[in-house]
């Protein structure tokens, strides 16, 4: 006789898979940031130095897709020898990912500073880090907010394609609740319904923040 498992149950455990999912999104959006800033502060300092640098990591980073990327954080370091868990390796990957975007919404923010404002900070004897503190990024920072908010959903959603490699986020739970409950539908319009919770908030946020932004700047 087969066991019967009530919603509660199916519901239960996907809550906890999304904690997974919560957890990864924040160490991919943070990490990922702080890449990304690191990029950012590198590609703006000395352009004609790390300019084709960061071209490259960018390009490559958006032009190959993200379960590659995971499939050679997990699989490929173990060819070298290096044992790596599926946190490392989900985490690396969607690090590096998210850092080539985030740095990319960045570096278009800065780029949306009129020159103006650069020669503007030169002329009061400013050093580079000054001027991005008090000149360039506080404006800079009020054009990013939206884009930056809005990019955590595609990173929410991103962590599903973790489960290729074992790691037991929403999806993958998802998928293995269902093989033992025998309730796909029920299982998965969770799943849909616990990614929309997590990510609709998100996107009202961004829109907000655009709003507000775009109202601020008239």
């Amino acid at each position: 006789m087969m066991p019967q498992f009530s919603y509660w149950d199916i519901l239960r455990n996907l809550i906890y898979a999304g904690e997974l999912t919560v957890m990864l999104s924040l160490i991919a959006f943070i990490g990922g940031g702080i890449v990304g800033m690191v990029l950012l502060l590198a590609r703006v300092w000395r352009p004609q130095v790390f300019g084709s640098v960061f071209n490259i990591y960018v390009q490559l980073f958006q032009g190959t897709p993200l379960l590659m990327q995971l499939f050679l954080s997990y699989f490929g370091l173990r060819l070298f020898g290096i044992e790596v868990s599926v946190w490392v390796s989900a985490g690396l990957a969607l690090t590096l990912y998210t850092s080539a975007f985030l740095a990319e919404i960045w570096r278009g923010c800065v780029a949306s500073i009129p020159k103006g404002q650069w020669e503007a900070g030169a002329s009061l004897a400013l050093s580079f880090g000054e001027q991005m503190r008090y000149v360039v990024a506080p404006q800079a920072m009020r054009i990013a907010i939206p884009p930056t908010v809005g990019f955590l959903v595609q990173v929410i959603k991103g962590t599903a394609l973790a489960s290729v490699i074992g790691f037991a986020e929403l999806t993958r739970a998802g998928n293995m609740i269902a093989n033992v409950t025998y309730q796909p539908f029920t299982v998965f319009a969770t799943v849909g319904l616990l990614y929309f919770c997590l990510c609709y908030p998100i996107s009202l946020t961004a829109r907000y923040l655009e709003r507000k932004t775009n109202a601020v700047r008239r």
